[in-house]
């Protein structure tokens, strides 16, 4: 509040409460009042007693309002730049995520596409290879599709295994990138899918460019290995923490189940359960964690309808 102080010398009758005036009055120690009420002391008027003296008229000029209003405007002003700045700053922030969804997009995609019909034409050319002779090695292609599917199952429990002792342990400085908000379309973690495809791929050549049993089986396994990397990236990295679309699948009830036990060990309520994926909702299942599964299932159905499809 500004305050605008004026002061004028103006002829003004001042009581001094005494009868006769000294020089030394104006001198005492004990002040007079600067404003006495007129006519409330007996001998005001008395004509010997009376004498005019010069007296401080204080005016005060407050421009408060006027202030006021600039401030207002001021705050107005700032809100509505806060207000610019924001939604620039959510528009920047949606956009950015846009365009990392489009790039994994386009890796997953090509990926998939990429590994799913080199894993369809090396199962082809291998068996019609070894049908030439006219001889069907059923025991070959039974080891063969045998270990393919034992190899996806095995994969989960060595997930699980790896999540646990290793992941969260001697490898959390690569894994930790996984557990924090990202920033841009790969993190550090993706690593680990590089990690488990070398065996597959070595594994897979083996089999494709030799013929018998042992190959065959070598061949098997590198062909769930890639099945199940395949599954895990489609549920985990596009089901779960929606790095790309996932389209039908995210109506699958199983598969709900398998993303919402995945966020609660992300959530860290049963000290990091489940570590695996697919038999995630298992892992709760035996700590006692199937009420906290059914919110959480709950929880992301709304989600998901929230969502424009």
């Amino acid at each position: 509040m500004a305050v605008g102080l004026l002061a004028a010398i103006v002829p003004k009758p001042f009581c001094l409460l005494t009868t006769k005036l000294q020089p030394s009055s104006l001198l005492t120690t004990k002040p007079a009042p600067l404003y006495a009420p007129l006519g409330t002391h007996h001998g005001f008027f008395n004509g010997k007693n009376r004498r005019k003296l010069n007296s401080f008229t204080v005016c005060f000029v407050l421009e408060e309002k006027k202030q006021s209003t600039q401030i207002e405007t001021f705050t107005e002003e700032e809100e509505s730049g806060t207000q610019i700045s924001t939604a620039a700053r959510v528009a920047e922030k949606l956009a950015r995520k846009r365009s990392e969804r489009f790039t994994y997009l386009v890796a997953a995609v090509m990926s998939s596409f990429g590994i799913t019909s080199m894993a369809v034409m090396a199962v082809y050319y291998r068996f019609w290879w070894q049908m030439e002779g006219g001889e069907v090695p059923l025991a070959e292609m039974f080891g063969t599709f045998a270990l393919s599917v034992g190899a996806a199952v095995g994969m989960e429990f060595w997930a699980r295994w790896a999540h646990k002792a290793l992941w969260h342990a001697s490898l959390w400085h690569m894994h930790e990138s996984h557990h924090r908000p990202r920033e841009g379309p790969f993190e550090l973690n993706d690593v680990f899918a590089i990690i488990n495809a070398v065996p597959a791929i070595a594994l897979l050549s083996f089999g494709f460019f030799h013929k018998g049993l042992v190959p065959g089986l070598c061949f098997g396994a590198g062909l769930g290995i890639t099945v199940f990397g395949m599954a895990y990236m489609f549920v985990h990295d596009g089901l779960v923490h929606k790095r790309f679309p996932v389209g039908p699948i995210a109506d699958v009830p199983y598969f709900r189940r398998v993303a919402a036990a995945h966020q609660l060990h992300h959530s860290d309520k049963f000290h990091g359960v489940p570590y695996g994926l697919f038999l995630g909702p298992k892992e709760l299942e035996e700590v006692g964690g199937l009420e906290e599964l059914e919110k959480e299932i709950s929880k992301r159905i709304k989600s998901y309808n929230r969502v424009p499809k």
